[in-house]
């Protein structure tokens, strides 16, 4: 797995904007779309933000969640409610093109069921993402995948629900829908993470980020998360 290493948070979520309006571009050209998975975090909504100032076909852009806590509509708890903040707000693209996580649903399974068709419909059957943006949690988690959740194991569906974590439910893209996209971009920032990164960069399968085996990776780190990866295995680009 490739990792780059930045000075900080601001210069890895402008770098992030950068290659994923590069991405938005050329499967546009090649396909016609652009669909990309997001997760939530204060990094990424930077990313958002700083590429609605890039140039982005966002007539063909598709955004899709990776992940999302299990509470009202406009909560802050959400993730939806800082991706509209982040985007709607600042880039030309209509609410249709955010397809959010039916968490408000009455019926969560049956809810999680439609959101696996609405991948379908968007990105192919079976689904192939263009990109999917993950973080790297202090605990070795990623998306909603935790450690000790039973959602670890599910292998015959898109999306599934996951048990409690941090005081609410959540819905998440499992490691099936991941595996397969064509770009999987993590953004780790900060000294919490440090002991995380290279478990994630030796692919350690004893945190639920490591057992995710994508066939195209890249890391973007800042370089107070990076002090614990090997320095012959990234490259210090600013």
């Amino acid at each position: 797995m490739k990792i780059e290493v930045y000075a900080d948070a601001d210069t890895v979520a402008l770098e992030a904007a950068k290659l994923i309006a590069n991405q938005a571009r050329e499967s546009v050209v090649a396909r016609g779309k652009f669909v990309m998975a997001v997760s939530g975090g204060k990094t990424p909504w930077m990313m958002l933000r700083d590429l609605a100032q890039e140039d982005v076909p966002w007539n063909a852009v598709h955004l899709v969640q990776v992940d999302e806590r299990v509470a009202p509509e406009g909560d802050p708890d959400r993730n939806l409610t800082h991706l509209r903040e982040s985007v709607l707000a600042h880039a030309p693209l209509r609410p249709e093109q955010i397809h959010a996580m039916p968490v408000d649903a009455r019926n969560l399974e049956s809810a999680g069921m439609t959101y696996a068709r609405t991948l379908k419909e968007i990105a192919g059957s079976p689904p192939v993402l263009d990109l999917v943006h993950l973080g790297l949690g202090r605990d070795g988690h990623t998306a909603s995948l935790v450690p000790g959740d039973p959602v670890l194991d599910v292998k015959d569906a898109d999306v599934a629900l996951t048990g409690i974590y941090q005081g609410r439910r959540g819905m998440t893209l499992t490691y099936p829908v991941i595996t397969p996209a064509r770009l999987v971009l993590w953004l780790v920032t900060g000294g919490e993470k440090a002991g995380m990164l290279p478990r994630l960069m030796a692919c350690d399968p004893s945190i639920p980020a490591g057992r995710l085996r994508p066939a195209s990776a890249l890391v973007l780190a800042d370089r107070a998360a990076s002090t614990q990866v090997e320095k012959n295995s990234k490259i210090e680009v600013a």
